[in-house]
């Protein structure tokens, strides 16, 4: 798997990650995994924490393990085992939390699994973390968070809005984490990614469920609300936002929003996506992907300051380059994408 290039250097200049251990939880997923590459490459450690499965899939990590030297250790597990959870923190000088139950439908379905996954789990980290002493906890928060903006662009002093089971979840996953820096000064830095997209995203989210749509050559695109803006941020810019907050003495004990600071609506996504993968179909709302009138965020705009101004980092990528390679890796990989039903 190759991106269409490697990332600016984002982290403090003098910040060297050469034979650091750190752990990656939720390392096997979208982000995750393109952390994970991220770390290799500086010369990391990692130690890539994956929820157990009863067989041998590697899923977006396989490439490291064709490699008998490989710096990557895969550890099987779950969050919400505080005990294998202390193991996993054990010598670590990082840890970056990205498990978490994500998707916002299915928590409308089982907030209590959200509220064991991403609260709990996130409490259980934290306290390794506190034990083991580690340098420095990053954890992964998410824009949702801020609900639909009160005022654009969002600062991370905009009041945090519970729209649904997922974001109260991961409001209260940040306030777990930042209680661990006030009680305990626990160095954590709580990362609120805006709107991540790239090659490896599931189909749960709009740009692979539109692009998989494309080009199993289906001539109308079936999707929720079309006015709802978001501000799309490509995954290899978010991971190195990951690391320049890492390596970001000041940030700690504060949450630092990584996004763009341009928005675009999901009808004018679609025309995007439709110009990028060369196709040509028709725009439809489908009520079933609707979300609740009180739920549906409106408007997701970042104030990416505190990361550009605290840790140097700035986007790389353009929206019409990380669509253009999206859409490319989604037409390769069209045997993931199960084009005939709505993913929750």
């Amino acid at each position: 798997m190759t991106f269409p290039r490697t990332p600016a250097p984002h982290t403090t200049a003098d910040f060297d990650w050469t034979g650091r251990t750190v752990l990656v939880t939720g390392a096997e997923g979208f982000i995750g995994s393109a952390l994970v590459d991220l770390l290799v490459a500086r010369g990391a450690e990692v130690r890539a924490f994956v929820h157990y499965k009863p067989y041998a899939e590697k899923g977006h990590l396989a490439h490291h393990f064709t490699d008998p030297d490989s710096p990557v250790e895969m550890l099987a597990g779950d969050v919400r085992d505080a005990g294998r959870v202390m193991d996993a923190v054990a010598g670590c000088d990082t840890v970056f939390h990205l498990a978490a139950l994500i998707g916002i439908p299915y928590s409308y379905e089982s907030p209590g699994a959200y509220v064991q996954t991403n609260v709990v789990g996130t409490e259980n980290i934290a306290e390794a973390c506190r034990r083991h002493a580690v340098r420095r906890l990053v954890h992964t928060s998410t824009s949702e968070v801020y609900g639909t903006a009160r005022t654009a662009p969002i600062s991370e002093d905009h009041p945090l809005q519970p729209q649904s089971p997922y974001s109260a979840s991961k409001i209260g996953a940040d306030m777990m984490a930042l209680s661990h820096w006030h009680a305990f000064e626990l160095p954590v830095t709580v990362v609120r990614p805006f709107n991540t997209y790239g090659p490896r995203q599931s189909a749960r989210a709009v740009i692979p469920t539109i692009l998989s749509q494309l080009h199993s050559g289906t001539r109308q695109i079936r999707l929720g609300s079309l006015t709802p803006t978001r501000d799309f941020t490509y995954v290899t810019d978010t991971a190195a936002g990951f690391l320049a907050l890492a390596a970001c003495d000041r940030a700690v004990g504060h949450a630092v929003n990584l996004g763009t600071g341009q928005e675009i609506s999901v009808g004018d996504l679609a025309k995007a996506l439709i110009t990028a993968s060369g196709r040509d179909a028709e725009i439809v709302v489908d009520p079933a992907r609707l979300r609740p009138a009180g739920s549906e965020v409106q408007r997701l705009l970042s104030d990416n300051s505190r990361a550009r101004d605290w840790a140097g980092w700035q986007p790389e990528v353009s929206l019409e380059e990380g669509l253009r390679h999206t859409s490319d890796w989604v037409a390769d990989n069209l045997r993931l994408f199960a084009t005939d039903r709505y993913h929750v």
